[in-house]
């Protein structure tokens, strides 16, 4: 490791120990030449594998910025997106594989997020799944309405899409 102060490359480890709740290793380090200290953090870098093919490094950063969009004018504060967002970058990194594809992100922030607020799920898994119709909508909401029991945002779901079943438009 090439010391920050006098760019010598040989250093020696002083103190190791986790951080970030297991992710990461916090190195505190002493310059063999220049005798000053440093400290330096350690984690696994994790992959994503995109559609296309191309592999770039996780970015809690991204996560954050496309569930703030879907969380656009939702009672949903910063501090609980952010804790969503490494909620998803813990659960990627929990699988153990170096590389993930990028419908495994979509998929991990899709929880999360309906926990949050379902409104906002909505918005994100409409994008996500690439909704063509209204129906793609109203089967989601179906299935919304179906899974488990109704959380605080239910209501507020249900303002914003009254949806009624399709009826059987053959003769009986």
């Amino acid at each position: 490791m090439r010391c920050p102060f006098c760019r010598e490359e040989n250093s020696r480890v002083v103190d190791s120990r986790t951080s970030d709740e297991g992710s990461a290793i916090r190195r505190r380090r002493e310059c063999l030449s220049c005798g000053r200290r440093f400290t330096t953090s350690e984690t696994a870098q994790l992959n994503v594998v995109k559609r296309s093919g191309a592999s770039e490094p996780f970015s809690r950063a991204k996560v954050v910025v496309g569930v703030r969009k879907a969380c656009q004018g939702r009672p949903v504060e910063d501090d609980q997106i952010a804790i969503l967002a490494q909620q998803v970058g813990d659960a990627l990194r929990a699988t153990g594989n170096a590389e993930v594809a990028a419908e495994e992100v979509g998929l991990a922030i899709l929880g999360p997020l309906r926990e949050l607020d379902e409104v906002a799920y909505l918005r994100f898994a409409s994008v996500y799944r690439s909704f063509d119709s209204l129906e793609d909508f109203e089967a989601e909401i179906t299935l919304l309405r179906a899974e488990g029991e109704p959380t605080a945002h239910e209501p507020a779901l249900r303002e914003h899409a009254d949806v009624t079943p399709a009826r059987d438009s053959s003769p009986t």
